[in-house]
């Protein structure tokens, strides 16, 4: 009986978890919740008193079907809209914000606005300008498209066959209340990635992104550029990790062990950049990572400045290489951590069943 009893809550909380994320966020949306959660739940108390024993799946899935598709109850007990109705006003919304604030305006912030600065051959206001302009017509163009496709939608009611189409039982389980913090996290360093690999592919093209106004007389070494590719794959690597995140929230344990493997790659290549340098040394001769550009090399001036800009760099990864053997032991650590746990729950659950 309890087990039918949780199973009945369960899917009464993804129901609930499902309205709440269409509805507008607001002062009174828990309140609203909580009368809705009431509700449901005296519609199953009064069925099982009516039969005389727990509610199975099928029968808590028929209430929760009558009471209607979450999208649509969310537009019916929130807000009423005028040109488009409440039952696609929250997807409409939820679309708008998507397009706009997840899709256009990163890409414009991470791809177009750096490749206008980078084609402006130094003129960063008037790409800037360009950049702002070529948003807001993307934005109101996006923006009108958006909203007459739903329009449409909503006099056309291309929408009235959903109802008899979903299924309670096929609602995601419920998530805990960090799971939003982390999707928030996830958009970031997916954001700050693909800004990221995109800076490494036009450094080779315009140096001065590394070396800044230094890219007039100093160049990158042989040295350096041997350790191109992996740093570009590394990037990738940075990418890819978060945008699957996203696209599979359900991988519980898919962002611990590839921070980890992301550590562990990044340090190996922190190594060898040092062991690069350390090794570097023949007779007396230096290799460093960056040197004077062609025609400079034989000012003393260029020379020691090359010779600052180095001990720099190697000070730099000395300090990554510390703090990432630090940050790769936590993350060990919080990995056995999450196998300890995984690993109790699944004996919970094996002891239960036995009882």
């Amino acid at each position: 009986m309890m087990s039918k009893m949780i199973e009945s809550s369960e899917m009464i909380e993804r129901y609930l978890q499902a309205v709440r994320f269409w509805l507008p966020k607001s002062a009174g949306q828990e309140g609203v919740l909580a009368e809705l959660g009431e509700d449901l739940r005296s519609q199953v108390e009064a069925k099982e008193a009516e039969i005389g024993r727990p509610l199975n799946d099928l029968e808590v899935a028929a209430i929760l079907k009558r009471c209607g598709v979450p999208i649509v109850v969310a537009g019916r007990i929130g807000p009423q809209q005028q040109l488009i109705g409440p039952t696609l006003f929250p997807i409409y919304k939820f679309v708008l914000k998507m397009v706009l604030l997840w899709i256009l305006i990163p890409v414009f912030l991470f791809i177009v606005g750096p490749v206008n600065l980078a084609s402006a051959n130094g003129q960063w206001s008037l790409a800037a300008g360009s950049t702002l302009g070529q948003l807001w017509s993307a934005l109101f163009i996006a923006g009108g498209i958006i909203t007459l496709v739903f329009a449409v939608i909503e006099y056309t009611h291309a929408y009235a066959g959903i109802e008899q189409k979903w299924d309670p039982r096929s609602l995601p389980p419920v998530q805990k209340q960090e799971r939003k913090l982390s999707c928030v996290k996830s958009v970031c360093e997916f954001g700050f990635a693909c800004f990221g690999l995109i800076w490494v592919l036009l450094v080779p093209t315009y140096p001065w992104l590394i070396l800044g106004p230094a890219a007039a007389f100093l160049k990158g070494s042989p040295t350096l550029h041997g350790f191109y590719i992996p740093i570009v794959l590394l990037s990738v690597f940075a990418l890819l990790r978060p945008a699957a995140i996203l696209a599979r929230p359900q991988w519980t344990a898919f962002p611990l062990w590839t921070k980890l493997v992301h550590s562990a790659l990044t340090l190996v290549l922190l190594n060898f950049m040092l062991s690069a340098a350390a090794g570097s040394r023949a007779a007396g001769e230096w290799h460093p990572f960056v040197v004077a550009a062609e025609g400079l090399q034989g000012t003393a001036n260029y020379v020691r400045i090359a010779a600052i800009v180095n001990t720099s760099i190697l000070l730099s990864l000395a300090g990554t290489w510390l703090g990432l053997c630090i940050a790769l032991a936590i993350q060990v650590w919080q990995f056995m951590r999450y196998l300890r746990k995984r690993i109790a729950g699944t004996r919970q659950i094996a002891t239960m069943q036995l009882q």
